[in-house]
């Protein structure tokens, strides 16, 4: 076992390098802890031997197999890519290239984001919710925290805290609901999330100290998802602001999507001078402040055939729905079923948030607290 060991790691270094050098030019990576982390822990010790890689970025979409192509498996791993490790809660085949992916080896980029914005001190007490293959719960511990971690899939669980225990990496896996966190081994100095969520636990805020960080890719209904970086406060609350883009699998408690009466039922049909385009694409500060003004409503952008488009809405129960198809002239033809009429909420959201000036996704935050949660622009007092 010696011999391959040692080749493996030889082969690995200079794979490391070229990888860290790319974050770092690429500014995501600037602290050199998180460099050593990413020495220590390397990443090929978690990932599947056979899996479907996904560049986070330029790039082919592609299956990878250790034994068959190990070139082309070392080249993926060592990308900046994600490598989907799991489909349709494990009924599918991970490398075929279909089907809901379920569970993931993040993409280094995306992994090394959330550990700066997480800032990890040597002895924090960490709880990570969705553990995956274990490779950032292995870099957390490398960084020097206490790390627990929550897994809701058992199979996945057993297989990180074994991979995890072979490779000397002393963290404490536990299965079951994240959106729980551990109460038993609270309070924490910080949360690392790793999956999407719509709505923030409030139980993650109860279980980490005040002066605490939880880091998350916050994934509302309407629009991208947003990297989100809070602060527990000693009053019970967690405040911080929105940093960037984030696209991740949802917590499996928080999956959603159009229910089966869109489109049922009778239509009213209206037009609209807004341009459809422009409200599911003007910018991330727009689909910041619609989703803080309405978070219960999705949105789907469809590109048809030609120059066709239209921007599918739904309310989260399944009451409301509306359908605007871009058109030419400046007229675009608005579709709408249910109680609510959608579009000119939507509308109007949009519309405020350009008598703001157009602000961009850095100026909103967040706040949780234990009555809920909040968008805000600029301060915490200004609610969307």
């Amino acid at each position: 076992m010696t011999a391959p060991i040692r080749s493996a790691a030889n082969q690995a270094a200079p794979a490391i390098e070229a990888l860290a050098d790319q974050l770092e030019a690429r500014g995501d990576l600037t602290d050199p802890r998180i460099r050593r982390a990413l020495r220590k822990a390397p990443r090929h010790l978690f990932a599947p031997a056979r899996g479907w890689c996904a560049p986070d970025g330029p790039g082919q979409r592609r299956v990878i197999d250790r034994r068959r192509d190990p070139s082309g498996w070392w080249e993926a791993v060592y990308s900046d890519a994600s490598i989907v490790t799991q489909v349709a809660d494990g009924t599918g085949d991970p490398a075929g290239g279909t089907g809901e992916a379920t569970s993931s080896l993040s993409s280094p980029g995306a992994v090394v984001a959330f550990l700066e914005l997480l800032d990890v001190s040597p002895g924090d007490r960490i709880l990570e919710i969705g553990t995956g293959t274990g490779w950032t719960a292995a870099l957390l511990s490398e960084l020097g925290a206490h790390v627990t971690t929550v897994e809701v899939d058992e199979a996945i669980a057993r297989e990180a805290d074994a991979r995890l225990r072979d490779h000397g990496f002393d963290v404490a896996v536990r299965a079951g609901d994240g959106a729980a966190g551990a109460p038993a081994a609270a309070p924490f100095d910080g949360v690392h999330v790793t999956c999407g969520v719509t709505q923030i636990p409030y139980a993650w805020v109860k279980q980490t100290r005040p002066g605490g960080r939880i880091v998350m890719p916050w994934m509302p209904e309407f629009g991208d998802g947003h990297k989100v970086a809070l602060t527990v406060t000693a009053d019970g609350c967690a405040v911080g602001r929105l940093a960037g883009r984030a696209d991740y699998m949802m917590l499996r408690a928080q999956r959603t999507g159009v229910g089966a009466g869109f489109g049922a039922g009778a239509a009213r049909e209206s037009t609209t001078s807004l341009d459809p385009w422009r409200v599911a694409f003007d910018g991330y500060g727009a689909d910041a402040a619609i989703a803080g003004t309405l978070p219960d409503v999705m949105a789907i952008p469809r590109h048809g055939a030609g120059a066709g488009f239209e921007l599918e809405l739904a309310d989260v129960a399944g009451t409301s729905w509306a359908r605007c198809v871009k058109g030419g002239a400046g007229e675009h033809r608005v579709l709408q079923g249910g109680p609510r009429s959608l579009w000119e909420e939507v509308a109007a959201a949009y519309d405020r948030w350009v008598e703001w000036g157009r602000p961009g996704r850095e100026r909103f935050g967040m706040t949780v607290s234990p009555s809920g949660q909040a968008v805000w622009l600029d301060d915490p007092d200004h609610r969307v």
